[in-house]
């Protein structure tokens, strides 16, 4: 079976190629330079830089798209925020286009999104009926969405990943998380009270085959642990995991003045609960953060 999968070069996009081999998929890699991804890209893996050369032998069956421009790449500037757009919907407008016109359109598109569709909303419990919240970063999950959501016009059956913070080894959030630890500057941000909402890539992974293999599902899932944890828990868990004191203290105001408006994305949260993959009977390998942690770090 052929996928196709857009920001296959991050953090979570090569764990994701390197799963689908393992398992017997052909796997093709829609990239903006083919050169550079040459470079990071292993294994039998065919690298396009445009949904049209998806024609032929290996069109996809299946389209994962996780393409996106990290929120924490800087300075939230204007430039910026139109790159966060473009990187998201632009290139999901890109594989719209070209389901409209290919003669058989993949029977499955499963599209990235982000738990700040719900935006800060404190300590309520979030589920997937639960409704978007009123800042950037739910405007910009709710255009990304909008925009995967319309290849349902053209049969396609369509999974939203309403993902959390991804923890892994070799990347993700804990890659300079961990380092600030070792070397005794860890701590909460903020009030500390905020909800992390997680989840171990392997978990993530995992439901990207799931959703690939129950053709019942669709729409949006909480891609997240049935657990999440506040921020001066997840600090005080990670540097009892790391053996590490946590006794320094990042204030929300400080953060404002370093970071500007991306300190939005450190001293606010969502406490979400991925409601609908437990009912329909996932069972999550890393429910709880002690165990993630410790597969992590080990």
């Amino acid at each position: 079976m052929n996928v196709a999968v857009t920001g296959g070069t991050g953090f979570i996009g090569s764990a994701m190629c390197k799963r689908l081999l393992a398992d017997g998929y052909a796997v093709t890699v829609l990239t903006r330079d083919r050169r550079r991804a040459q470079q990071q890209v292993k294994g039998q893996i065919r690298l396009i830089e445009s949904p049209k050369e998806l024609d032929g032998e290996s069109t996809p069956e299946i389209i994962v798209n996780l393409a996106g421009l990290s929120l924490g790449s800087g300075r939230w500037t204007r430039d910026l925020k139109q790159t966060f757009i473009s990187s998201r919907v632009g290139v999901t407008r890109q594989l719209i286009d070209y389901m409209a016109h290919v003669r058989t359109p993949p029977r499955l598109l499963i599209s990235g999104s982000a738990v700040g569709y719900y935006g800060a909303r404190g300590d309520e419990v979030l589920t997937e009926d639960s409704s978007p919240g009123q800042e950037y970063q739910a405007d910009l999950c709710k255009a990304w969405e909008t925009e995967a959501s319309k290849a349902i016009n053209y049969g396609v059956r369509v999974c939203l990943l309403r993902s959390g913070v991804v923890f892994g080894k070799g990347g993700g959030a804990l890659s300079s998380l961990v380092p600030q630890f070792k070397s005794g500057l860890g701590g909460h941000v903020g009030t500390g009270k905020q909800w992390m909402s997680w989840i171990h890539i392997d978990d993530l992974i995992a439901i990207v085959l799931y959703l690939m293999a129950n053709e019942s599902l669709q729409g949006p899932f909480n891609t997240t642990t049935p657990n999440p944890v506040t921020n001066r828990d997840f600090a005080s868990r990670l540097s009892a995991a790391l053996r590490r004191p946590a006794f320094m203290w990042a204030p929300g105001w400080v953060m404002r003045l370093l970071i500007g408006e991306m300190a939005h994305l450190y001293i606010t949260g969502q406490k979400v609960i991925p409601k609908r993959l437990l009912e329909s009977g996932y069972k999550f390998r890393y429910p709880e953060l002690s165990l993630a942690l410790a597969e992590i770090l080990a």
